[in-house]
C-alpha cells in the first residue's frame, strides 16, 4: 500500500477527534509545557549504562543524558531511585541498588551522595527533579543470593510474595504500607526533590496461569470486601497515606503517578475507554486513578499511552481525549512510548512524525499540558532525525512547566533589581531576595526594544538560572554575546511550587546600581 493510503484515514481519524490542523499554529510553541524523560535504572536500561561502570563514567554517562535533553529544550527529569527494594542513595531503610555499584548493599567507591548530585545536576540544568520509586516490586528475578542482607526480602520474607519470576511486597500488610511510606518520606525530607513519582506497578500485571497469592491477607483484612475491591482499596489507602506524608513535609513537593494507559475498556464500564486492552489498571492491577484524582491525593497523573495514533485496538488518539475529558484535579501529561520508535510490530513507528504527530494532537487538548517520554536512551546518540525535527519544530523553543493546580498561588513579590552592570565578558544583575517567595529559579527574556518584549513568548526566553538559598542578594550573570542581542529584557522568580511572578522590566542600554540604606539594629 502506498504511504498516501495511510496518511488519508489517519488524517480523518485526528479529525474525528477535534484535530484541527490550524489549531497547530497557535499551539506549536506554547510557553508553558511539562516536558519530561523517564531515566530508568533497573537492569541499566538508561542509565547507568553497566553496573561495572566506575563513578566518573557514570557521572559523565548522566550528564550526556541532561545536556541531550537540555538541548531538547525539556524542563523535567524522571529518575528512577529505586526500582527493586533497593535505593540510590545511602539509606538504613534499603541497601544500594546493585545498577549501580555493581553489588547490592555496597556505597560507590570513592562514595558520593548519588541522589543528591543527580538532583543538583538536573537543577543546575533547569530541570525539575522528579524522584520516581517502584513500591511494590521488591526483586527483578528469584535469584536471592543477589540479595544484601539488609534487603527486606531476606529481613521480611513475611512481608513477601513470589509471582510470576519476582518477589512484590504484600500491598495489604500494614507493616509494608508503614515501611514504605518510611522510605518516601525520607527522601523528601533528605533531598531537594520537585516531586516523588510512582509509575504503573501496583499489583502486578496478570500472567496467564499464575495466581498472585495474597489469600492470607485477604483473609485477615478482607472484611467481606471483593478481592478486586480489597485490592484497590489497598492501592488507594497507601496513595492518600504517601500523598499527605509528602504534604506534611514539603507541602511544595509533588506527588504524581504514571498509571498503565487504559482505566477500563467500554465493553466492562460505560465509563471506560473506547479501547480492546487485554489489561486494565481498574480489573488488573487494582489501581484506580479516577478515585485519586477525585479525591485530589495526587498532583498530576500522566497515563502511558504507548500505542500509536491509529492502533486498531488501543488508539492513543481516542486514549488522549478519553483522558482529557476523565481528568480532574490534577495537572494531566501524555506519557509517550518513544522507545518504540524504529522498535515495534506495529509500522507506525517506523515513521519519523509519529512523536511530533503525537505531541501536535496533544496539545490540542487545552487541560492537557504536556507529555513525558520512556526512556532516555530514545534520543541519546539515535534516532537523530526525529530529535532533528523535534528540535525543529515541537520543541524549537524552551518552555516552563506551570503550577499543578493544588499548588497554584500568586506569587505577590516581583523582581527588586538592586544593580545591573555589563563589562567585556558578561551582564550581571543584582536582586534582592524576596521577602515572601521561596525562590527556585530566575527567568530572563529578551526583545529588541520594550515595545515587542513579551513574557508569554516562549522564543524571548533567553535563560533560566538556578537560585541556590537565600543570602539576601540573587547575583547572576549571563554572556555579553547572548545579551547583545536584546536592547531590553524581563526577569521573574519561579517559586518553589513552579508559580511564576509578574516580570521586572530592564533597560539593557543602562546599567545602574540602587544604594540601599545599611540596615542598623535602629531601622531593621
Amino acid at each position: 500500500m502506498h504511504k498516501n493510503q495511510y496518511l488519508i484515514p489517519l488524517i480523518l481519524l485526528l479529525l474525528s477527534f477535534g484535530w484541527n490542523v490550524n489549531s497547530q499554529d497557535k499551539n506549536r510553541h506554547p510557553k508553558n509545557e511539562f516536558r519530561g524523560v523517564w531515566i530508568a535504572t533497573v537492569v541499566n536500561i538508561d542509565w547507568p549504562k553497566t553496573n561495572a561502570d566506575g563513578v566518573e563514567k557514570e557521572k559523565a554517562d548522566y550528564l550526556e543524558i541532561l545536556e541531550t535533553y537540555k538541548k531538547l529544550n525539556y524542563n523535567a527529569v524522571i529518575v528512577q531511585i529505586r526500582s527493586v527494594g533497593d535505593a540510590f542513595y545511602a539509606s538504613d531503610l534499603a541497601p544500594w541498588s546493585r545498577f549501580l555499584t555493581g553489588k547490592e548493599g555496597q556505597a560507590p567507591n570513592p562514595n558520593y551522595d548519588t541522589l543528591a548530585w543527580m538532583i543538583e545536576q538536573a537543577h543546575v540544568r533547569g530541570f525539575e527533579f522528579h524522584a520516581w520509586m517502584n513500591p511494590y516490586r521488591a526483586t527483578f528475578d528469584l535469584n536471592k543470593q543477589l540479595l544484601s542482607a539488609n534487603h527486606d526480602a531476606n529481613k521480611h520474607p513475611e512481608w513477601m510474595i513470589e509471582y510470576a519470576g519476582k518477589i512484590y511486597y504484600d500491598p495489604a500488610l500494614p507493616e509494608v504500607q508503614e515501611h514504605l511510606t518510611k522510605i518516601v518520606k525520607e527522601v523528601v525530607d533528605k533531598y531537594d526533590v520537585d516531586a516523588i513519582h510512582f509509575d504503573d506497578y501496583f499489583y502486578p500485571y496478570t500472567v496467564p496461569g499464575k495466581q498472585f497469592n495474597d489469600s492470607n491477607s485477604f483473609k485477615k483484612y478482607g472484611n467481606g470486601m471483593t478481592i478486586g475491591d480489597f485490592r484497590r482499596a489497598n492501592v488507594s489507602n497507601f496513595v492518600h497515606t504517601i500523598a499527605t506524608t509528602i504534604k506534611a513535609s514539603k507541602p511544595w513537593v509533588q506527588f504524581g503517578i504514571s498509571p498503565f494507559g487504559v482505566w477500563r475498556n467500554k465493553t466492562m464500564d460505560p465509563k471506560g475507554s473506547d479501547t480492546q486492552s487485554g489489561q486494565t489498571n481498574y480489573d488488573d492491577l487494582y489501581a484506580d486513578p479516577l478515585l485519586w484524582m477525585d479525591q485530589k491525593w495526587i498532583d498530576y497523573i500522566v497515563p502511558q499511552l504507548y500505542w500509536s495514533i491509529a492502533h486498531p485496538k488501543v488508539s492513543y488518539a481516542k486514549l488522549l481525549k478519553w483522558w482529557s475529558e476523565n481528568s480532574n484535579n490534577t495537572a494531566i501529561y501524555i506519557g509517550n512510548s518513544s522507545y518504540k520508535v524504529r522498535a515495534d510490530s506495529d509500522k507506525s513507528w517506523n515513521f519519523l512524525t509519529e512523536i511530533p504527530n503525537q505531541i501536535d494532537l496533544t496539545r490540542t487538548y487545552p487541560n492537557v499540558q504536556g507529555n513525558a517520554f520512556f526512556s532516555a536512551k530514545s534520543f541519546v546518540n539515535k534516532n537523530f532525525d526525529v530529535v532533528r525535527h523535534l528540535e525543529e519544530n515541537q520543541y524549537k523553543y524552551p518552555a516552563l512547566p506551570t503550577a499543578v493546580p493544588n499548588l497554584k498561588q500568586v506569587i505577590i513579590d516581583t523582581p527588586l533589581v538592586n544593580e545591573f552592570v555589563k563589562d567585556s565578558t558578561y551582564y550581571t544583575f543584582n536582586i534582592k531576595y524576596p521577602f515572601n517567595t521561596k525562590v527556585r529559579y530566575m527567568v530572563v527574556y529578551g526583545a529588541e526594544d520594550a515595545s515587542k518584549l513579551d513574557v508569554n513568548d516562549a522564543s524571548q526566553i533567553v535563560s533560566k538560572i538556578l537560585v541556590y538559598e537565600n543570602t539576601g542578594t540573587i547575583s547572576f550573570s549571563l554572556p555579553k554575546e547572548k545579551m547583545n542581542l536584546y536592547k531590553v529584557c524581563a526577569v521573574t522568580f519561579i517559586d518553589y511550587f513552579a508559580n511564576e511572578s509578574s516580570p521586572t522590566v530592564i533597560d539593557l542600554n543602562t546599567p545602574f546600581k540602587i544604594n540601599l540604606p545599611v540596615q542598623t539594629d535602629e531601622n531593621r
